[in-house]
């Protein structure tokens, strides 16, 4: 059975969702987490997948109403689905089944991944012969040779020059002997030539290695040509159905978007724009799409969505078990405006026509930037940001305003640059990392266990015990985690030390909240996106999230618990150093 009754005795104690929630951003909705449990009860004894999802899957669930209700079947219930395959089958009972299933064995793409599969063995047989092997390191070998006979001609020549150069100097050259040594010259360097060019033949060995890596090159292409080919039919195949009953196919819905998101100009001239007019593999697999077209096809009215991991969590990303989390940006943003109504995605945040101003004069203001509100425009150009307000309220300003930003979520303190001098010596400040700041965050740990260690860790030394626990002196630590963007799920940010940007946080404890949550003061070093959010949240961090952290968290609050509290500058014109501080407005518990 696909669609699930849900307990009568849930749906008199919960009030019925009256809306779609925004899948890219939400709270989950008390139903959608009563549902969400009795799935992952199901889930728990499920033996014959416990080895394969506990490495890692997302799972989700669509509240829905049947308005086509029949005999036997509940007016309101859920669905749900599983991201990709579980055991290889895209068609477990009791879940939606794939937008469309390429698994099937004498199907069209099982057929001509076959045919890929068949390249794959073929080059790796050629790539793996020990012939081959062998011939390479003697060609080398010949080839470190040939460069030495030919070092050594040049290193005679130039002995000969010399002789010649020296005769020179003592005078009295003979005609004959100065013709001579023009012969000697010429000679030589024809010689040379006759070297390299006897040298440059290709033996039999040098031409039937030639010829199989010419093999080798050949076969990479056709199975590139294929892949390729396999891919953008796979892409056809998925036909979305939006809200409306109006199809489009992955290609042309990724197309759209990019083309809405992007001026022509940017498409063709930046390879990330241009990628986004291709899908990434996999998508129209993830919970989010196979859930919604499954409920368009049948009738039911989706009603409210929510989407949780199980399992370990990936090596670079930050998933926690049992924690749910928004669609991805890669793979399901462009595909869920076009499945939903605008209306689902509105969630403008009303314009404060004032900031709070700390500090003021005629080169820079510093304020505080609420939580909640952009520092910059986005890509809708009508919500509110710092930019904009201060634009307002700066209009003859002739500089770019912003010197630097905080995240949406963090709140803190910010400086403007009202001339274009003080926003150049303000930004050569932060690019050779004199600007100090200090951010105030709780973490939360998964038990006091884990709050023990960072606790003992960075602790110096306890004061006398009548007096206050925050007066503990701390001295301060250091994470080194290098990041990078998650390309296909900006603006999620992962650890990669193979490709990551250096990134290094100072931290110290302030002050033990309770058993599982910490007072921090984090002081960054270099300036990533979300470098404070990831070293906290990271295996290889603190493993120990910011409280509220909506991307990298697993415990819920009204508000990312991130604050910059504190910085200090020097000022562009005068060169005083400027403090500013500002307490954080959020309190725990």
């Amino acid at each position: 059975m696909i669609l699930h009754s849900i307990d009568q005795a849930l749906l008199s104690g919960i009030d019925i969702p009256e809306r779609m929630n925004n899948p890219l951003d939400y709270q989950p909705h008390p139903l959608c987490i009563a549902v969400c449990k009795e799935l992952q009860t199901y889930l728990s004894e499920r033996e014959d997948w416990r080895e394969e999802i506990d490495k890692g899957k997302m799972f989700g669930i669509l509240i829905v109403e049947n308005a086509k209700t029949e005999p036997g079947t509940p007016e309101i219930g859920y669905l749900a689905a599983y991201s990709g395959q579980i055991g290889g089958r895209s068609d477990w009972d009791d879940f939606v089944p794939a937008v469309f299933d390429y698994l099937q064995p004498d199907g069209y793409f099982k057929t001509h991944e076959a045919e890929i599969s068949d390249i794959n063995q073929r080059i790796r047989q050629l790539e793996g012969n020990e012939h081959l092997k062998e011939a390479k390191i003697l060609i080398q070998q010949l080839q470190e040779e040939r460069k030495q006979t030919i070092a050594a001609y040049q290193e005679k020549m130039k002995e000969a020059k010399a002789k010649r150069d020296a005769r020179r100097k003592t005078g009295n050259l003979t005609p004959e002997e100065e013709a001579e040594m023009v012969k000697e010259s010429q000679f030589m360097k024809a010689e040379l030539r006759r070297l390299k060019k006897s040298l440059s033949e290709k033996t039999t060995l040098e031409t039937e290695y030639e010829a199989y890596q010419a093999d080798i090159l050949r076969l990479k292409q056709l199975r590139k040509t294929l892949s390729d080919a396999l891919q953008q039919w796979l892409f056809s195949q998925f036909r979305m159905q939006n809200h409306e009953g109006k199809m489009k196919d992955l290609q042309e819905i990724f197309r759209d978007a990019a083309l809405r998101d992007y001026p022509q100009a940017t498409l063709a001239t930046s390879r990330i724009a241009a990628l986004k007019m291709v899908p990434p593999a996999g998508s129209g697999e993830c919970c989010e799409p196979k859930l919604l077209q499954y409920a368009y096809l049948h009738g039911y009215k989706p009603l409210q969505m929510a989407m949780f991991w199980w399992g370990e969590s990936p090596k670079e990303e930050i998933r926690h078990h049992l924690q749910f989390y928004p669609a991805c940006n890669g793979k399901c943003k462009p595909i869920l405006h076009w499945m939903l109504p605008d209306r689902v995605f509105d969630s403008k945040i009303a314009e404060k026509q004032a900031l709070e101003i700390l500090y003021e004069d005629d080169q820079l203001a510093v304020i505080h930037k609420p939580s909640g509100l952009l520092s910059v425009p986005g890509r809708d150009s009508s919500q509110p940001s710092v930019y904009s307000i201060m634009r307002k309220k700066y209009p003859a300003a002739s500089s770019p305003l912003i010197v630097h930003r905080l995240d949406m979520a963090t709140s803190g303190l910010m400086i403007i640059a009202k001339t274009d001098f003080a926003y150049h010596r303000l930004q050569k400040e932060f690019l050779h990392h004199r600007v100090q700041k200090k951010y105030i965050a709780i973490i939360g740990c998964k038990d006091q266990e884990a709050c023990d260690k960072i606790w003992e860790k960075t602790k110096k030394k306890e004061m006398k015990e009548e007096e206050e626990r925050s007066s503990i002196a701390t001295e301060k630590q250091k994470i080194s985690l290098p990041l990078m963007p998650d390309y296909l799920d900006r603006p999620r940010q992962i650890v990669n030390h193979e490709q990551g940007k250096e990134a290094i946080t100072e931290y110290e404890v302030l002050d033990r909240i309770d058993a599982t949550h910490l007072r921090l003061a984090l002081y960054p070093k270099t300036g990533r996106t979300h470098q404070l959010r990831v070293h906290c949240a990271h295996h290889e961090g603190l493993n120990a999230p910011i409280l509220g952290d909506p991307l990298y968290g697993n415990e819920k609050a009204s508000r990312l618990h991130l604050h910059a509290e504190e910085i200090t500058f020097e000022h562009p014109l005068t060169g005083k150093e400027i403090n500013i501080k500002r307490e954080a407005d959020f309190i725990y518990p």
